[in-house]
């Protein structure tokens, strides 16, 4: 800026004006706008407004205005460029006109006021300008349009992990509130034993703590996700990455809630192989089986899960159960959303989902693809 400012010493007083426009120009071009409350628009239709007034306004030798042209146009010249990158909506349209215009007429500060005039010189000359403002503006809306996809995919993304979310809570806190359910609506229908009814709170107790839990993680991590950039990132895990190995401890907790002879058929190497979101979307196919068996299956006497390689060469993770569909008393009708939410994340890495009834009961089941290294 400093060497910018070396011709002043050979103007006048009065030509001195002149070299503000270019100064401020440049100078606002490079500066990060916005700076309090002023914005990139305002200053723009400034310095555009100052520009033009002095086209008309300045007195001084044609040669100084020509000495400063150069600096005032560049300023603007990129000022536009920032403008049409940054200004919302059709305001741009307003403030790049102006912008547009102040740099096209900057050349008449010099052309008013010479006696000979150079018809190649202004040819050239509006040439020049007119390469300079389409080149400009060319480079602000490429840019504007790359700001937009970003927005775009940072909103789709913020949609995702909340759909993310939403299903996490909906799986985890269906899940222990089913059973919570189910536990009262047995102890009102058998007598009462004071041994059994402290088992009975003590596990209520811990499913309510579960459910808890639960909710105040997803509540964690909506908070978290809330970054400069509006979202937490693809790669990390919205929830804890629940998987494989905890499917043991999760058909524990639903046999001691459930008179069904309940087993689990796991190929524990899976465990080491499969990558965390796959073991995640089984665990949810597992956790979502059990819960339906909760809500719908009552009358069920035996429940099988399964979670082990397939002769496709893939993984298939299956919940069945030899029971009747029925309500749980007072249970809501409808919903629906779980298996729903669970067909979608399993499509999204590649794989199948099937539900329904079979020969006696009912089975829940995912078929997913594998890395070569976890087929053996």
């Amino acid at each position: 800026m400093v060497i910018i400012l070396t011709p002043v010493l050979v103007t006048t007083s009065g030509e001195f004006l002149v070299a503000v426009p270019a100064v401020a120009s440049l100078a606002a071009s490079v500066l990060p706008w916005p700076i309090g409350r002023v914005r990139i628009a305002a200053v723009a239709v400034f310095l555009a407004a100052l520009s033009i007034f002095l086209d008309f306004a300045y007195f001084g030798r044609p040669q100084t205005a020509l000495l400063w042209l150069p600096i005032e146009v560049l300023g603007l010249t990129i000022i536009l460029g920032r403008v049409v990158r940054e200004v919302p909506g059709r305001r741009v349209l307003v403030v790049v006109g102006v912008t547009g215009l102040a740099a096209f007429a900057a050349p008449a500060r010099f052309t008013l006021r010479t006696s000979s005039l150079d018809g190649e010189l202004l040819f050239a000359s509006v040439f020049m300008l007119t390469f300079a403002v389409a080149l400009a503006a060319g480079v602000g809306f490429y840019l504007r349009s790359l700001d937009n996809q970003r927005r775009l995919a940072v909103a789709e993304a913020r949609r995702d992990q909340r759909l993310e979310l939403a299903r996490d809570l909906h799986d985890f806190v269906a899940h222990e509130m089913t059973g919570i359910l189910l536990e009262v609506q047995a102890a009102r229908v058998r007598e009462y034993d004071p041994v059994e009814n402290g088992a009975l709170l003590a596990r209520l107790e811990e499913a309510g703590q579960r459910a808890l839990d639960s909710m105040d993680e997803t509540l964690r991590v909506m908070r978290g996700s809330e970054g400069p950039s509006g979202f937490s990132g693809g790669d990390q895990e919205p929830l804890r990455p629940h998987g494989l190995g905890e499917l043991p401890g999760l058909v524990r907790r639903f046999r001691e809630t459930v008179t069904a002879h309940t087993e689990l058929d796991l190929d524990e190497d899976l465990a080491d192989l499969l990558p965390r979101q796959t073991q995640r979307a089984i665990f949810h196919v597992v956790l979502e089986g059990l819960t339906n068996i909760r809500k719908h299956a009552g009358r069920a006497t035996r429940v099988r899960v399964t979670v082990g390689r397939a002769q496709d060469g893939r993984v298939e993770a299956t919940v069945t159960d030899n029971g009747g569909r029925t309500l749980l008393r007072g249970e809501r009708r409808g919903g629906g959303a779980g298996l729903v939410g669970l067909t979608e994340r399993i499509e999204a890495l590649g794989g199948t989902m099937t539900a329904g009834p079979r020969e006696r009961g009912w089975h829940v089941s995912a078929s997913l693809p594998a890395p070569s290294d976890a087929l053996g």
